[in-house]
């Protein structure tokens, strides 16, 4: 028994021990690297790599500058040319055994990096820009690769004895860093353009179709140059250059129509690639990545193949993209990056003459491009200073051109030193492009010439039209502009706004087309003796409402986005809330368009007020967002709470931000439940209720309201703002379902609100908000809006008079009595389609509502001040009537800015 229990005892003897599993509990050292465990190692340099990278893009992104600086700025302080040089530092976190295992995962990156560049080439903006594109790419390679290879000579005869270097023709170095000095980084020469909006210009288009070109010819001289190194001899090199034209035909013309039948047929085309279709073409992908690896050219150039055979047809490579990218940008580009650090060593500039020759290779790199594209824009009838930023993007060189010095330093072409030289390069170059573009192409430029094109101004600036000189030096006329009616609307699109902008929008616009006449079968009609069958269709008399929409998403830094903003035609055909906003105005009689931006969210009121000066809007409609985020929510688990509604979040700062700058008059409306009466609470859940035991009013239709009536509120208390909104609130109430009551609040000068002879005071001079805080006015000014409330109701049209009335409320309290006026009209009648309060800004009032705020505020329990970012943009009435939670919505208006 004895020796039986011994022989199955578990007690190992040293030579055949098990290997320790208790890991750090039993005293291992994850940092040591194990060939047979290799993630332990592996998680802690990608953690490392990661965090890095994203600590340097914060301060650099402040600066406007892309993430690849960022990354390549991390590789090389993680190499042995800075933390390196700490004694100990690369044998530990980085050791030579674990290279191979960060490699391989850093070049499955690179292949899929370089299958997104192949989805995001667009070739039909090649194929419709082909001239201009031919003349600026081939001018923006010839010269910077003629100049290439002439400062190659030197290279090549002052470093060919570093070590790590293969015997290598002249003639194949030169080809190299001529292909290195004319390449173009496309992705981050798209991401450019579009931070500093210039996709939609004449230059960004000239520059984006010569990118594409460049990219692609560019590629194709780098496999060429890879497989004359891998090559044995010239008939070897001829060889694989023939099998690889004959793999580009085959991909052409045989995959890729079986492809795209496989994708018509899966529906992924239409509503975005299904799950076996990614896996598809992700297998696309690696195969042809397999195939151009094992005939002698690099991985990666088949990998961008697939990605240029793949179609943009109903957004399908932006959709893909989406699926795949942020693995790659987040995770497998930094490591990289982090390799090509390793791999660069400053320390090797020691010397008097390889410094001459990194200055040498970076003016050559800058002057080729530059001189060549500009030259090439000048002579396509582009001004200088398009000339010279066209220039200036065709020398962004990026991440591509790590990419190209990385297969050089792998095919042994470069040595360690003019690796070095070639990514100082690259860092100098890429880092200038940003700052010299805004500097040559700056937007009061922009706009200048934009109007100098269109025959507005002459080339000094100035305006060559009589009418708009007519108009401004007579009064009369500028005083008809001012009072006249709302013709064209601009509207900020959001998608959890959409039924309440609607309802509202719906009351500008007439019931049905003025002159409609019945239409009658085209069979029965009876020609008169001039022929025309054209009398039986409506007659539109009188021109409809113009309205423009326009939704505005953020610019992120996935390349998605970019991809986005280069298509953004075919993004906003295809948009869901623009074909909804579309479909809104055909019924009821509106002249709608719309358009989608994709914009940073700094720069969403610039962008906003821009297309309200070009589109010529005489008013700016903006929701109040519900969640006090400038993202669109849609997830219905999150509550919009009053509280959240009043927090000062990004939409209450992009709202200031265009109030301070609007061309024209603004509008903010705060939705309370305008599109329908008020909705029973949901009944809570309890332990013997649930979800499925209660009865659900999901999918339950509800009857039309009858009659859809909506009872508006205006109280006037002077300035210029309120003459704006009561002229709007006459414009409402045209609609035959629409009553009002507007009370002018006569403010007695004894009142508390602080009525004095003082000048305003503007508050707020950093421009936050445009916030005017104006605590008095003169009598003057009283006796002016009084006698402006007076003559409106005495010109009051005759079909208006029994749905309008006016009224004069003396008061000492005006905002209490504006409030408890405002509770006894909204919200009487329960089946009403929703009533509405409008309120002017009041940028210039002569009452100061401050006190009366707190007091009113304090009772409902509101923590938030009078003086907060909600008061300062809407004004102290509207926070009031948000925070007490009134039974309508609002809408504060402010006035054209003189």
């Amino acid at each position: 028994m004895t020796s039986i229990v011994s022989a199955i005892s578990p007690t190992p003897t040293n030579g055949s021990r098990a290997a320790h599993q208790g890991g750090i509990l039993e005293g291992a050292n994850p940092a040591h690297y194990d060939s047979k465990n290799p993630i332990i190692v592996f998680i802690i340099q990608a953690g490392i790599i990661i965090v890095f990278c994203r600590l340097l893009q914060y301060p650099l992104s402040k600066i406007r500058q892309p993430t690849v600086i960022a990354e390549i700025i991390g590789g090389i302080l993680l190499g042995p040319s800075v933390l390196g040089r700490i004694p100990g530092f690369s044998d530990a976190v980085f050791p030579k055994e674990s290279i191979p295992t960060l490699s391989l995962a850093a070049n499955l990156g690179l292949v899929l990096f370089l299958f997104l560049v192949g989805l995001e080439v667009d070739l039909r903006l090649l194929l419709k820009n082909w001239k201009i594109s031919l003349s600026v790419g081939a001018a923006g390679m010839a010269l910077p690769f003629g100049l290439g290879c002439a400062v190659a000579y030197g290279l090549y005869h002052e470093f060919r004895e570093d070590e790590g270097l293969v015997p290598i023709s002249f003639g194949t170095y030169m080809l190299f860093v001529g292909v290195a000095m004319a390449i173009t980084a496309f992705p981050v020469l798209c991401r450019i353009l579009t931070e500093l909006k210039l996709l939609g210009t004449e230059v960004g288009l000239v520059v984006l179709s010569a990118g594409v070109g460049n990219d692609v010819v560019g590629w194709i001289l780098l496999a060429l140059c890879v497989a004359l190194v891998n090559a044995g001899s010239g008939i070897v090199a001829l060889y694989v250059l023939l099998t690889c034209i004959a793999y580009i035909l085959f991909l052409v013309y045989a995959v890729r129509p079986v492809f795209l039948r496989i994708l018509r047929k899966s529906g992924s085309i239409q509503n975005g690639p299904t799950q076996s279709m990614v896996a598809l073409t992700i297998l696309l992908c690696l195969s042809s990545a397999f195939f151009t690896g094992i005939i002698g050219v690099h991985p990666i150039f088949g990998a961008f193949l697939v990605g240029l055979i793949c179609p943009h047809d109903g957004g399908f490579a932006i959709k893909l993209t989406e699926k795949i990218e942020d693995l790659v940008a987040v995770f497998f580009l930094p490591l990289y990056f982090a390799l090509s650090g390793l791999s660069t060593n400053i320390g090797l500039l020691n010397s008097g003459i390889t410094w001459a020759y990194v200055v040498a290779v970076i003016v050559i790199a800058f002057v080729g491009k530059f001189v060549g594209g500009t030259i090439a824009a000048r002579l396509c009838k582009m001004v200088w200073r398009e000339s010279f930023t066209v220039g200036v993007l065709m020398s962004c060189k990026g991440l591509v051109e790590l990419i190209v010095l990385n297969i050089g330093l792998q095919a042994r072409i470069l040595s360690t030193r003019t690796f070095t030289i070639f990514v100082v390069m690259a860092l100098v170059t890429t880092f200038a492009t940003t700052p010299l573009t805004t500097a040559f192409y700056p937007p009061w430029y922009q706009k200048k010439l934009a109007a100098w094109k269109r025959g507005e101004i002459d080339w000094d600036g100035n305006p060559l039209s009589q009418d708009t000189q007519s108009i401004d030096s007579d009064p009369v006329a500028t005083d008809k502009h001012d009072a006249s009616d709302v013709r064209k609307l601009l509207v900020y699109l959001r998608l959890e706004s959409l039924p309440s902008v609607f309802t509202f929008i719906s009351l500008l616009g007439s019931e049905k087309p003025a002159g409609s006449v019945p239409l009658v079968h085209p069979s029965k009609v009876v020609a008169d003796a001039e022929g025309d069958h054209d009398a039986t269709w409506p007659l539109i008399t009188k021109r409809p409402l113009q309205v423009h929409g326009l939704r505005m998403l953020k610019l992120t830094e996935r390349l998605s986005s970019v991809m986005k903003d280069t298509e953004i035609e075919a993004v906003s055909t295809k948009d869901p809330v623009v074909n909804s906003f579309h479909s809104f105005g055909q019924l009821n009689n509106l002249a709608t368009s719309g358009d989608v931006e994709i914009v940073p969210e700094g720069s969403y009121a610039h962008t906003l007020a821009h297309s309200a000066a070009e589109h010529d809007a005489d008013m700016v409609l903006l929701p109040w967002s519900e969640s006090g985020s400038l993202s669109e929510t849609t997830n219905t688990t999150v509550e919009h709470s009053r509280e959240r509604m009043l927090e000062n979040g990004p939409h209450t700062l992009f709202l200031a931000s265009f109030l301070n700058q609007a061309p024209c008059h603004a509008a903010v409306f705060v939705n309370n439940n305008i599109t329908s009466p008020a909705r029973r609470e949901q009944e809570p859940l309890s332990p013997m209720k649930s979800r499925h035991s209660l009865r659900s009013t999901h999918g339950v239709s509800s009857m039309p309201l009858a009659p859809r009536a909506h009872h508006i509120f205006f109280p006037f208390f002077g300035g210029v703002d309120d003459r704006t909104a009561l002229r709007f609130v006459l414009r409402l109430a045209r609609k035959p379902n629409v009553t009002a009551t507007i009370v002018f609040m006569d403010v007695e000068q004894s009142s508390e609100a602080g009525v004095a002879d003082a000048v305003r005071t503007q508050t707020n001079a950093s421009g936050k908000n445009g916030a005017v805080n104006l605590t008095a006015t003169a009598p003057s000014s009283m006796e002016q809006d009084k006698s402006f409330f007076v003559a409106m109701k005495d010109s009051l049209p005759s079909e208006l008079e029994a749905r309008v009335v006016f009224d004069i409320v003396s008061t000492t309290q005006p905002l209490h009595d504006t409030f408890q006026r405002a509770q006894s009209e909204v919200g009487q009648a329960p089946k009403s389609n929703g009533d509405l309060i409008v309120l002017a800004r009041n940028r210039e009032s002569r009452i100061d509502f401050k006190s009366e705020s707190y007091r009113l505020l304090s009772t409902v329990g509101q923590t938030s001040h009078p003086g907060s970012e909600v008061s300062q943009v809407l004004g102290d009435v509207a926070h009031v009537f948000i925070a007490t939670a009134v039974k309508a919505s609002l809408l504060v208006i402010q006035a054209k800015k003189d």
